[in-house]
Parts: C-alpha cells; structure tokens; sequence
C-alpha cells in the first residue's frame, strides 16, 4: 500500500503513530481484508489489537454484514459454548428456551474472538469444526447448522508455548493463523510516543476544559525511554492522570517520573540513565553495544598513533623483554622507559635498551613504523563486557568517586537509594 493509503486508514480508525512496524500491520490488514483467511492478530495487552479485525471487516465484502466482538477470557468456562453456538431449551438448568449463539447470529459477517488463547480445549474442538467445514451444533441439540462467517481471533498469549503446554490445540492454532499480524509494543515504535501523549493530552483538555499540558525536553526523553508494560493504555491513563491532577501545564521529568510505576523504572540498568547532564539517552541494548564497540576501536587507534607519534619522535618499541612481551611499552634515547597503563609489570632497563639499539642497526627511521607495525600490531584479546559487567563498573566508579556515599551515587545514577542498594547485593560490590 501506499503511504496515503496506510494514513488514510489510519484516520478513519483513529490510529496514531507512523513506525514502520505498525504501518507493516496495518498493511497486512487491508491486504487480507478482501479474502476470507483467518488472521491471528498478537501482541501485548494495551497495544489496541481490536483496531485491526475492525480494519479487516471494513475493507472485505463482509463490511455490510454483522460484526461480532467476543471477549473469550471474560465468559465463563461453562457457558462458552452457549454463547458462541448457542442452546436448545431444556438442554440445561437455567435453559429456558432455544438460543442463537454469535456464529448463528454473524452469518455473513465477522466475529472476532478476543483472547481467544482462554478458550477451553472443548471448545477448541468446536471452533475447529467451524473453521474447518463452517458446521456447528447447538449444545443439546444433535442437528448440523452450517454458517459463513469469517474469523478473526486476537491473543496476548505465547501460543506456540501454549501448544507445547497442552493449554491449546496445535491443529487449531494453524489453523487460526492462516495469516499472522503481529502489532508492535509501545516501547518498540519508541517515534510514536510522545505524539500519543500529545494527542491523549488535547483530548483530555477538551473532555475536561482545561489548557492541554505539554512536556519539557527531559520529560519527552524520559517518557521516550519508559518501559511501558501496559503499552497505549497505560500510555493513555497516565495523560489522563497528570491532565486532571497537575495544575502546572509544563510537565518536566521530575514530575512525570512521580507518575510512572518505580518498579518499572528501576529494572532499568544504571547505565540506561534516562536523562544524563548532556541528555544523552540509549534507545536498546544493541546501540550501548554499539557505543562499546566504537569505544574499543576508538581507543586502538589512539594506540596506534601514539606508537607511530613516538616512533616519530625517536622513540622504539618495545619488542621483547626478560620478562615477556609488551607491545605497548615504549623507552626514549635517554633510556627512560614509559609503559602503558594496561602494563604493571617491572621492566629492565638493560636489557630493554640492548634491544632498542639493535633494532636501530637493523632499520632506518623511515622504515620505523612499517616494521613495527608487521612485528608489533597491537591486538585486541579483551572480550566486550557484558551489559552486567559495565553496570558492575559504572556502580563502583560512582561509589569510588563518592567516597562510598550511596545517596550521592544513587543521585549520580539516577536511581533510588533502595535500587543501589540492592545491585551492590547483587553485584558483591563492597
């Protein structure tokens, strides 16, 4: 589809956001929506799957036919099956007369099964009669009913896992995603956030009749950078909140963050900072890896010039001492030896400067740093640290510098007292 298409779409349905991965669902949607496939629509709770089985009646043939949201979870489990495929009378207590259930009732149209990994394994097998050959029977009754109703089924659950724990029918879970639609989370299209709140926010002032409140730059990094477990709904019920309690319309982070749940703030590693002294921010683990990683070779081509620099300046590397090998140490013509910070080791002087000097008879100075390169290169053997290792080291620099103050680290870190403490636990860190 188009990119006018997708907003198109996205107006009518009041859908908001413009990451890659929701305009991927959304053209998915349109595209099946002529064909009768069943679609699986996943993803968390809060991300507003029940847009999309919207979407797929509104665009198919089936648009002018009855539409049916069912929420599977909320029915209880003995009464499912009367209410998807409805009941003759008598057929159980309470059964005082015949009724049509949501298959009967949507013939022609949609119904889409919210949280439909909650079904029973009996009624599993029901569904897949109806998917299978558009049959059903009424409980208590022993007559065949045909309909022609197109499915659409929505779940929060891992339903692979499911299969694999027996909670749900492998044939049925196939046969429910003919065509998967996976609906990103908030904290995956990070570009979308503050626009949510923008809009949530203007439609709060309007509800309530109040002036819309707006976000400062280090709100907008830390609202970016939450985690959001609930997604656009908790998204929506934290604007709600501040619109109606704050009476200053400049939200900053200091106020926003006594909005959002600490528990969801503190899982956070010290080293993902929300809000640093140059605003600097890392949106995934993968770019702080990358960070580390343009770190690393930062610092090897510092080396590096500071071997050509002294080698430049009448300076030699050191190739071999009594010791061992110590390719970043180096000793002037005065037999002044430097070495590197990464090297403790004691070096003599003698025979350090015996080397030197034969080193010197074999090159001329032109021919340095090429030898010394081939000979000499300096390598990386230290693995990258893991995301616990650089949080490990980050705690206890800070707690270092501080003199073993914890507030003042925790303060640093941008984490609470409690959070710190509990990492150096963690961590051994004394």
């Amino acid at each position: 589809m188009q990119h006018s298409e997708i907003q198109a779409v996205k107006q009518r349905f009041g859908i908001i956001g413009s990451s890659e991965l929701l305009n991927r669902a959304i053209d998915i949607a349109v595209q099946v929506a002529p064909t009768d496939l069943s679609v699986l629509i996943t993803g968390e709770s809060g991300v507003g799957k029940e847009n999309f089985p919207q979407i797929i009646h509104y665009y198919s043939h089936r648009k002018h036919g009855p539409y049916i949201a069912v929420n599977c979870g909320a029915i209880p489990e003995g009464t499912i099956d009367s209410e998807l495929f409805g009941h003759e009378k008598g057929s159980f207590t309470g059964a005082t007369a015949d009724r049509k259930g949501y298959f009967e009732v949507a013939d022609g149209g949609t119904i889409f099964l919210d949280e439909v990994g909650e079904l029973p394994l009996s009624t599993q097998v029901r569904l897949l009669r109806v998917l299978e050959a558009g049959e059903f029977i009424k409980v208590g009754s022993s007559k065949t009913q045909k309909t022609n109703v197109r499915v659409v089924a929505a779940t929060n659950t891992n339903m692979v896992q499911a299969t694999r724990d027996g909670k749900f029918r492998e044939d049925l879970f196939y046969r429910l995603n003919t065509v998967p639609i996976a609906v990103p989370a908030l904290r995956d299209r990070k570009e979308d956030i503050v626009l949510l709140f923008r809009k949530f926010a203007s439609d709060f002032a309007e509800k309530y009749r109040m002036p819309p409140i707006k976000l400062t730059e280090d709100a907008k990094v830390l609202l970016s950078n939450y985690y959001w477990n609930g997604n656009v709904r908790q998204l929506k019920n934290i604007t709600e909140q501040i619109s109606v309690i704050e009476q200053q319309r400049e939200i900053n982070a200091q106020i926003l963050r006594s909005y959002l749940p600490k528990d969801e703030i503190e899982r956070l590693p010290a080293i993902f900072g929300f809000v640093g002294n140059d605003h600097k921010s890392f949106n995934s683990e993968r770019e702080i890896l990358y960070q580390v990683l343009f770190d690393m070779k930062k610092d090897m081509n510092d080396l590096k010039k500071l071997v050509h620099d002294n080698i430049l300046n009448g300076q030699q590397p050191v190739t071999q001492t009594a010791e061992g090998h110590f390719p970043s140490s180096f000793i002037t013509h005065n037999e002044t030896i430097i070495t590197s910070p990464a090297s403790n080791a004691d070096f003599h002087s003698d025979t350090v400067l015996h080397e030197t000097k034969s080193y010197k008879k074999d090159v001329d100075e032109e021919e340095d740093f090429q030898d010394a390169e081939e000979y000499h290169e300096v390598e990386s053997t230290q693995k990258p640290l893991s995301l616990e290792d650089m949080e490990r080291q980050m705690i206890k620099q800070t707690l270092e510098k501080h003199r073993g103050k914890r507030k003042a680290a925790a303060d640093e870190l941008k984490i609470s007292e409690r959070t710190l403490y509990r990492k150096i636990k963690e961590y051994g860190i004394e």
